[in-house]
Order: C-alpha cells, then structure tokens, then sequence
C-alpha cells in the first residue's frame, strides 16, 4: 500500500485503540508508541485516543469488525482475523510475539527441570485464553490447553494448579512482572522456550482502506529511516538480554493458521533471537 494517489484530507484523524486493562497495564506502551512514530512520519493531523470503556481483546475485535468504539486494534494475526478485518502486514514486534517463555508457579518449577523435548512439554496443561489464535496453535501441536474466557483468568488457573504454564511472549511477560499484580508464587521457568512463526499486526476495519494505508505508509517510512527499529531495540533489548533467549532450548510449532500472506520472506521486518532446536 502507498498514498500515492491517495486523498488524504487536512482535517485532523481520530484515531481510537482499545483501552488497556490497567494503569499498571504497560503492554500497551510500545504498539501506542510505534502508531504515533508512523503518524508522526506521515505528516498527517490527528488525535490518537482510548476507548471510552476498557475492552478486552476479543470484543475489541468484534467491535472493530462492526466499526463500533476503535478503528484500530493491535492482535496476533490468523487467517480467521484477516478475513474480518484488514491488516496492515508490518509485523509491529517483529515476530517476537512468537517467541514465548513460561510463567508457572513455584511449586510447580522444579517439574520443569527434567524436560529435554517436545514430547515431554505435552505432558504439562498451558492455559490460553478461549479466542486467541495461540490457543489453537498449541492445540495442533497436540498441548492439551486449559482454556479461559478472559486474560485476567488465566493466572488463577495457574496458581491453583490447575494448569501447568502459562506461555507469554517475551514482549509481554517482562510488562506483567513488573505490573506488581502477579502473586509472587508466579515466576518465569529459566530454562525452555517455544517459537512459532506469527506476527503481531495494526488491524482496522475492511472499509477503513485509506485509514490502513495511512499507517503502513508511516511504518514503512519508519522502516526505511532507522527509527521503527531503534524504538523497537530501546523497548526489547534490555528484556531479551533478561530472559537469556540464546542460552534457552527453543522447541518449534508449527503454526496451521498462518495467512499465506505473512510476509516471511522480508528480513528486515523479523527478529530471530536464537538458533531454534
């Protein structure tokens, strides 16, 4: 996409995201701050707002796919996602939405110790929310997944024992620890990973064409500068050097749900932190 030979009028765009969970919800910070960067390239006017009302993910993206309350949400892509709204194919953290580690529980950690493959991680329960494209993905992969109707959830489950993880991506787990809201029995496993090949996109509604190309004409910009990349290595650099990815045993997924329109082929647009095994 481009905006070449696209009307774009003087008047200010408003621009509405989904309301994060919390104040102390910081996962929101870098997609915010790599929406402004690619405004900001475009020269255009424009307002960039929360929703009125906290929305969690999947009735954010059903009220995107109305065109109801935001006109753009950041998620995790699957084929499903791309057929009811339009996404922008810049992957916004590079592919690191894919690359998870696990939070489990103290009593719990110790379990994890003896784990050398693929086939003996199926042995442990993860808990994934009921609508995310991870969840199905896991399943594939042959996990047997605890499932939650809300993000929040999740972490009950895993304190109660009743699952045995919880994958989070390194772009999000490092943002929940230092939240302050997790139990402290709740830690990272030190040891093991999971990759699989997915990005996370800038969505809109499918009518919104001009609104899409408007923002993957200031990535792509962003891109070409230098300063998508520097925003992203001043977020993440510091957290991938905490979580040691490089020295972890990585077990890769398939990933069934993949759009074939992902664009694997651009290395500039995909971070690879470790060989995986």
């Amino acid at each position: 996409m481009s905006l070449s030979g696209v009307h774009v009028s003087a008047a200010t765009w408003t621009i509405t995201y989904p309301r994060p969970l919390t104040d102390n919800d910081l996962r929101a910070e870098y997609p915010i701050a790599l929406l402004t960067l690619a405004l900001e390239k475009t020269g255009v006017k424009y307002t960039l707002l929360p929703s009125e009302r906290i929305l969690l993910q999947g009735k954010a993206l059903r009220q995107l796919k109305e065109n109801r309350e935001v006109n753009v949400v950041w998620s995790m892509t699957d084929a499903q996602r791309e057929k009811e709204l339009l996404p922008i194919r810049i992957p916004i953290a590079k592919g690191l939405i894919g690359w998870r580690v696990f939070l489990t529980t103290k009593s719990q950690l110790a379990s994890f110790r003896a784990i050398d493959s693929k086939q003996a991680l199926l042995s442990k329960t993860p808990v994934q929310g009921e609508e995310w494209p991870d969840t199905k993905i896991l399943q594939a992969n042959g996990f047997n997944v605890f499932t939650v109707p809300e993000y929040p959830q999740a972490f009950n489950i895993l304190e109660t024992g009743r699952a045995s993880f919880f994958p989070r991506s390194v772009i999000e787990i490092q943002n929940e620890l230092d939240s302050g809201e997790l139990s402290a029995d709740i830690v990272v496993e030190p040891r093991l990973s999971l990759y699989y090949p997915t990005a996370m996109y800038f969505f809109v509604n499918r009518g919104n064409v001009t609104l899409a190309r408007l923002i993957e004409t200031g990535l792509q910009r962003a891109i070409e500068d230098g300063s998508f990349d520097a925003l992203f290595n001043s977020t993440y650099q510091e957290t991938l050097k905490n979580l040691e990815l490089p020295s972890r045993t990585v077990f890769e997924l398939d990933n069934p749900a993949m759009p074939q329109h992902t664009p694997l082929e651009d290395s500039r647009l995909w971070y690879k932190p470790a060989s995986v095994k």
